[in-house]
């Protein structure tokens, strides 16, 4: 914002200067004046400029070439005036509903208070008000996880707003979309230590995607439809938009160019191609080639794989239609049936025995949608040595389709690295692929399954049932309605018993944490649980947690009770961190 310039006439003299005059001598006055009259001229001089007849001199650097997006002159033809008079909270409530939000989890303060009060009275959003914001956060990841739209977090600024970064972090390392909206102090005061004030856009900047702080309430239109196209894009992920109170409680007084005000439209972000690259063919034949041409191949597949629908679909018509065992992440649990021949179940530090034996004895490694991550691959020098060896015969090798290029030889050095949407490309694969009897393959892989399965030993009648126990009579019970059925988990040894003991054959059927911590943030399960229940309400959704991360929210137990949401929780209470005492051990 400019200010007037006061300008003093030639015969006036401020108050100060008569102070100074009445302390100098005649000399001292004079002086002064002449310093006074100098720098008026000079910026007369300056004011007065032009670059009439004026050449251009030579510079050091060239001069740089125009933004690759013109900016248009708006007209009156194109602007938009929907959104005069209204105040910044009111624009954020309607930005809500042109985006198809129905559910925001959120907890109320001060300098979010102008957002609050424009969502009070609305009919068509459903507010969830959790016991604490980590609360809010998983919900609208176990929402985001089981719809498909992104989770909506509305949370006040200070400790409100540093409370969801736990959640912000977790939905980052998992791919999560999830849109965070914070409220912060006046403009006016930021970085003045006022009350609940804090620098949440230096805090949340390596747990974001992107994030910004809305200065001027013409900017909010552009910046939320930048939030949903930038969590939802590429890799998935949490975006953050900071709302000073003073915008969110302004008014609109002017109308805006049109593009930037309704949802689906082209927003004017630059497109960058490492986001939507074209199918490269001759990548996707060398890829063909060596898959069928190799022995003892294997799929890996993770969280990517579960992206799109089609991606289930095309994974299991890959395994069919080239006779190819699948094993998956912890994440990727769901993706392809676990009661299906191929199957391998899940690999990697708490997978399956065979799962890990057919990664280190395959010939050729086809990675989908996954990122070989420290608990697959454990010491890197020493995985996957039988691929390492067929790449450089030239006979197999490691096939990696990835999104996000910062994965690709990250850990392993992939023989053939395809870029983009792992469904696009499979969708291209597939169609490539021959089948092979591979008899010796699966035999060897008959022989592992047999020699080395999941096992425990038994409770003996009268017992207490093992916890292996309880969530086998789990999957018991549901085996005839599993499409009917999510498991949420916390984060432990129950969270890894729940992916060795149930049977999944479902997409999108676990809701699990498994960026953070020893698999995940703890306390993720109950609120996870409650976000997916919103999104599938015909569902069941049954938690399954340990007692040290179910007590980390237990007490988002009366949310669920307050807002009636029908979640189940099986609790299976230890006394101790589990997973924590079997490290020790």
């Amino acid at each position: 914002m400019s200010f007037p310039v006061a300008k003093l006439g030639a015969n006036v003299v401020p108050q100060s200067a008569h102070i100074i005059r009445t302390h100098s001598t005649k000399v001292g006055a004079s002086c002064i004046m002449e310093a006074k009259s100098r720098i008026r001229e000079h910026t007369r001089n300056i004011t007065h400029s032009t670059t009439k007849n004026a050449s251009v001199g030579s510079s050091i650097r060239p001069i740089p070439e125009a933004f690759p997006i013109p900016i248009p002159i708006a007209n009156p033809a194109t602007l938009h005036d929907t959104f005069v008079g209204m105040t910044g909270g009111e624009i954020v409530r309607e930005m809500m509903l042109l985006h198809g939000v129905k559910h925001i989890f959120g907890y109320a303060g001060g300098a979010i208070l102008p957002v609050f009060d424009a969502l009070y009275n609305s009919k068509d959003l459903e507010f969830v008000v959790p016991r604490h914001e980590q609360g809010a956060g998983h919900m609208a990841e176990g929402y985001a996880r089981i719809s498909g739209k992104p989770g909506i977090v509305l949370v006040t600024s200070g400790p409100g707003a540093t409370n969801v970064v736990t959640s912000m972090q977790d939905a980052l390392s998992d791919g999560i979309p999830m849109i965070v909206f914070t409220g912060q102090v006046a403009t006016s005061a930021i970085g003045s230590d006022a009350f609940q004030e804090a620098d949440i856009l230096g805090i949340s900047r390596s747990c974001t995607k992107w994030n910004v702080m809305v200065t001027d309430i013409a900017e909010l239109p552009r910046r939320i439809n930048e939030a949903f196209k930038i969590a939802t894009s590429g890799r998935p992920g949490p975006v953050l938009i900071d709302l000073p109170k003073d915008v969110t409680a302004s008014t609109l007084r002017t109308p805006l160019p049109y593009k930037v005000t309704p949802s689906g439209t082209h927003i004017g972000l630059p497109i960058d191609p490492r986001h939507e690259p074209p199918v490269d063919e001759s990548l996707i034949m060398q890829a063909a080639t060596l898959i069928n041409q190799a022995q003892r191949p294997v799929v890996y597949a993770g969280n990517g794989i579960l992206s799109s629908p089609l991606g289930p679909q095309l994974l299991k018509k890959l395994s069919e239609q080239g006779n190819i065992p699948v094993c998956t992440t912890l994440q990727g649990l769901g993706a392809f049936d676990e009661t299906n021949d191929r199957a391998l179940h899940m690999l990697g530090m708490h997978g399956s025995a065979y799962a890990n034996l057919a990664m280190q004895e395959a010939d050729v490694i086809i990675a989908l949608g996954s990122r070989f991550d420290d608990r697959v691959v454990g010491k890197a020098s020493a995985f996957a040595p039988a691929a390492k060896a067929a790449a450089a015969q030239g006979r197999g090798g490691i096939i990696h389709f990835e999104i996000m290029p910062k994965n690709v030889n990250k850990v392993v050095q992939a023989t053939i690295p395809i870029l983009g949407d792992v469904s696009t490309n499979l969708a291209s694969l597939v169609p490539l692929i021959k089948s092979a009897p591979r008899q010796e393959w699966f035999g060897d892989i008959r022989r592992w399954k047999k020699a080395y399965p999941f096992t425990y030993v038994k409770s003996a009648k009268g017992e207490k049932m093992k916890q292996q126990e309880v969530i086998e009579e789990l999957d018991r019970q549901t085996a005839h309605c599993k499409e009917d059925i999510i498991v949420t988990t916390g984060v432990g040894q129950h969270q890894m018993w729940a992916a060795q003991h149930f049977r999944w054959k479902q997409p999108h059927s676990l809701v699990t944490s498994g960026g953070l911590g020893v698999q995940g943030t703890m306390g993720f399960g109950l609120p996870a649980a409650i976000g997916a229940k919103i999104a599938a309400p015909q569902k069941t959704v049954v938690d399954i947690d340990g007692d040290a991360s179910f007590s980390m929210t237990a007490m988002e137990l009366a949310t669920a009770s307050q807002y009636n949401i029908g979640v189940k929780v099986l609790l299976l209470n230890n006394d101790f961190q589990g997973m924590v005492l079997q490290l020790q051990g």
